[in-house]
């Protein structure tokens, strides 16, 4: 189990049941993601039920885990899929742990 401070923030990136992604910010992951699929998520993600975790950063601030949010967000589809790809190669999960609070 994956024990964060009270203070640390995560982005991650959710496959959705159609293949799109959702990229977003919380202080617990896990629970996030169990809301998602229970449809009390964001709207984007109820009608494409379930999600599914494929990466996440930890280690932020809230507002450094928002301008990740925003960064990622900005990239196109593939650039989403190199980033979960490499972080995959580098750690060999679907975590990427920053090395700073942002």
């Amino acid at each position: 189990m994956h024990v964060m401070d009270r203070d640390e923030w995560s982005v991650y990136i959710a496959r959705c049941v159609d293949g799109s992604l959702y990229t977003g910010v919380a202080k617990d992951v896990r629970a996030r993601l169990a809301a998602h699929n229970a449809g009390r998520g964001a709207a984007y993600t109820r009608p494409r039920r379930p999600v599914r975790l494929m990466h996440r950063e930890d280690g932020f601030t809230h507002g450094g885990a928002l301008s990740r949010e925003a960064a990622i967000k900005a990239l196109s589809r593939a650039r989403k899929l190199a980033l979960v790809a490499d972080a995959r190669r580098a750690d060999g999960a679907t975590t990427r742990k920053s090395k700073a609070r942002r």
